[in-house]
């Protein structure tokens, strides 16, 4: 296996998903996960759970079946003006926020405003990871975007779901890797799984990786360790 935490994942919060967090956690436990991040969609996105979802995921305990569980979201960007659609107050109790582009929050958007949204996104301080940006209907100045990710510390996305069903996904990804590998630019290969059994599972990832030669020192998520220290290190007062 590639990876040694998935870190966009849904449940059924999300009305769209299809498991519960402990059905998650058990398949990751199954297939030899160390952690997941439970990132359901935010408010802006029509199938959204209510805000208490994310208010009250304290009571979740650390690890389920022995997998560590990050508490996140994945929030919308709401527009060419990079904001997201959780106010500050509760992003700071988030553990892992992925942000990406959603036709049902901003609709259609040319290069250029999708090039603003993601430029002003990368300076959002509690933003974690760029989701999916290899969706092919949002087209961007790629290397001007992914050094500026690299410049403020946020991870891109190899998301599995979006090379399953989105045409067009893997040229995209082929040539954001490529550029990622050009300027050392770490990425995080997710599966954004919409049900349990597919948690962890990146065959067409794993694959597109090899074949490009691309070095597995700049996934992160191949090393638990390595983003738990990242998550402690941007998080010194939560319990993590």
């Amino acid at each position: 296996m590639l990876i040694e935490a998935d870190l966009h994942t849904h449940t059924c919060a999300s009305t769209h998903a299809y498991s519960t967090i402990k059905e998650n956690c058990r398949y990751a436990s199954r297939y030899g996960l160390k952690a997941i991040a439970m990132t359901d969609h935010m408010i802006g996105t029509q199938d959204a759970p209510h805000i208490w979802h994310f208010e009250n995921m304290k009571c979740l305990p650390r690890a389920i079946s022995g997998v560590y569980v990050l508490k996140g979201v994945e929030l919308n960007i709401t527009g060419s003006g990079g904001g997201v659609d959780m106010d500050e107050t509760l992003l700071k109790k988030m553990e892992w926020c992925v942000a990406s582009l959603h036709h049902s929050v901003v609709g259609e958007m040319d290069a250029d405003a999708v090039t603003s949204a993601y430029l002003h996104a990368a300076e959002n301080p509690y933003i974690d990871v760029i989701g999916h940006p290899i969706n092919p209907a949002y087209p961007f100045d790629m290397e001007k975007c992914l050094k500026a990710f690299k410049e403020h510390d946020k991870l891109v996305e190899v998301n599995e779901n979006m090379l399953v069903y989105r045409s067009g996904a893997a040229k995209v990804c082929a040539e954001m890797l490529r550029i990622c590998k050009k300027y050392e630019i770490p990425v995080v290969v997710d599966t954004d799984a919409h049900y349990c059994e597919l948690v962890g599972m990146v065959p067409r990832s794993e694959k597109l990786i090899e074949e490009l030669g691309f070095p597995i020192g700049l996934v992160e998520n191949t090393s638990w360790d390595k983003i738990h220290e990242r998550v402690r290190a941007k998080h010194p007062d939560l319990y993590i």
